[in-house]
């Protein structure tokens, strides 16, 4: 039985293609039209796995799904750095001058604002999902009718690519992370990154204390968040994610971090997406 991965956004969005470049094109997909929904998903067991976009070079983090995979204690089995690239696509047999409207969702609207100057003729019109306009010009036979939207749709719904690469800032990357209920079994010879969460009391030097024992681990600390504590005005948990070639280093620092730290959760241990 193919697993069911749950995605935010419908088939044929960036979500799906991290789903399909991680699990390949045999895999049930389970639509969901926000993060909230993804999760319950994953709680009811309607879906095995869910794709979650975590942070972007532009907009920097996204704080609500840090916060919804802390309070549902969800596993990080996964990470992918996908290369973000809007394109406008209609149906078969049209040109940019025959578009009169382009549908999509705000952000890759705002993200192409500047090609679009070239084209004072295009309304813009605000949706609510770049992937899913691109499924409903196909099936409704829009004419006149483009969505912005990633090249997967326009494969998946036989559109026309009448533009390439639409947005302003050429370097546009999102970090998604594969998520799930269970704890996985860890294979310490398999994994070189991990996600951690602690909080701190707050003596002066606590974060630089644990940032040194990192350190000391030989750990290369690459992200680190912090989110207010919604009970505790004024204290904060601290979001790390931390890369490693030696797992006996990686268990000694979770082991003294354990001990400094007044609470300490592992998030996940996996394969870091960045070669």
């Amino acid at each position: 039985m193919n697993k069911v991965i749950a995605i935010q956004g419908a088939e044929g969005s960036n979500h799906h293609k991290v789903a399909r470049d991680f699990y390949g094109t045999s895999i049930a997909l389970k639509e969901c039209m926000s993060f909230d929904v993804l999760v319950d998903s994953l709680l009811d067991k309607s879906a095995d796995l869910g794709v979650m976009a975590l942070e972007n070079t532009i907009a920097g983090s996204i704080i609500p799904n840090y916060a919804l995979i802390d309070k549902y204690n969800l596993h990080i089995t996964g990470e992918k750095y996908l290369n973000i690239h809007h394109h406008l696509m209609a149906l078969e047999g049209q040109s940019i001058e025959d578009i009169k409207e382009v549908w999509s969702h705000p952000m890759a609207l705002l993200q192409c604002k500047e090609f679009f100057k070239k084209h004072p003729h295009i309304k813009l019109v605000e949706d609510v999902d770049t992937a899913e306009v691109a499924k409903r010009i196909a099936k409704e036979n829009l004419v006149g009718i483009a969505a912005i939207a990633p090249k997967i749709a326009a494969e998946i719904f036989h559109l026309k690519v009448i533009e390439d690469n639409l947005q302003t800032i050429k370097e546009n990357s999102t970090r998604f992370v594969i998520v799930q209920v269970n704890k996985p079994t860890e294979n310490t010879e398999a994994v070189n990154k991990a996600s951690l969460k602690f909080q701190l009391n707050h003596k002066r030097g606590s974060l630089a204390a644990i940032l040194n024992v990192l350190s000391d681990c030989k750990m290369n600390l690459t992200k680190i968040q912090s989110l207010p504590v919604i009970e505790t005005p004024w204290k904060y948990s601290f979001f790390v994610d931390v890369t490693f070639d030696d797992y006996k280093e990686y268990t000694k620092a979770k082991a003294i971090i354990e001990i400094m730290a007044e609470e300490f959760k592992i998030l996940g241990t996996y394969n870091n997406g960045r070669k």
